[in-house]
């Protein structure tokens, strides 16, 4: 039973990092466009954000292969939550752009 607490514990961390990771990103590209030194926001995230996942993924890895996988797994799951709310987000505003003036 103490197994499967820490498998649900690893997906919930691994949910948590692939939020924090492609929320971070989305964040990063949002605003980046409108950022007079974009190139270091983008390198300085990219950085925080892959400092982050790799020392998370390896804590995690210290329970072995097992947590790592379904941390993974979690992860992925992360990644669709951002994409879906974003998605949603990006559809009930209003375009950064609409073409005018060009």
């Amino acid at each position: 039973m103490h197994n499967a607490w820490a498998l649900i514990a690893a997906l919930l961390e691994g949910i948590l990092i692939g939020l924090v990771f492609f929320g971070g990103l989305w964040w990063t590209v949002r605003k980046g466009v409108m950022s007079a030194h974009p190139a270091s926001l983008f390198l300085g995230s990219l950085v925080l954000r892959t400092t982050i996942t790799v020392g998370a993924f390896y804590f995690i890895s210290m329970g072995g292969w097992r947590p790592l996988i379904i941390c993974l797994i979690g992860f992925v799951m992360g990644r669709m939550l951002v994409v879906r709310l974003t998605h949603n987000w990006a559809a009930s505003s209003k375009p950064i752009a609409d073409g005018a003036g060009l």
